[in-house]
């Protein structure tokens, strides 16, 4: 997932970079709610292991 979050990040400074604003924040927007989900899922796991032990 984070994989993907770096994916729409290049692809969202290049949109900006060549002047597709409407592309760039999409892209961006995208990144930004997998980031955030990345995020709550990592700590899901953290909680999950801590509990386990």
């Amino acid at each position: 997932m984070l994989r993907w979050t770096i994916t729409f990040i290049i692809i969202a400074i290049i949109a900006g970079i060549l002047g597709f604003g409407g592309i760039a924040g999409g892209a961006a927007s995208i990144a930004k709610i997998l980031f955030f989900i990345f995020i709550v899922l990592f700590i899901l796991s953290l909680l999950k292991g801590v509990v386990k032990k």
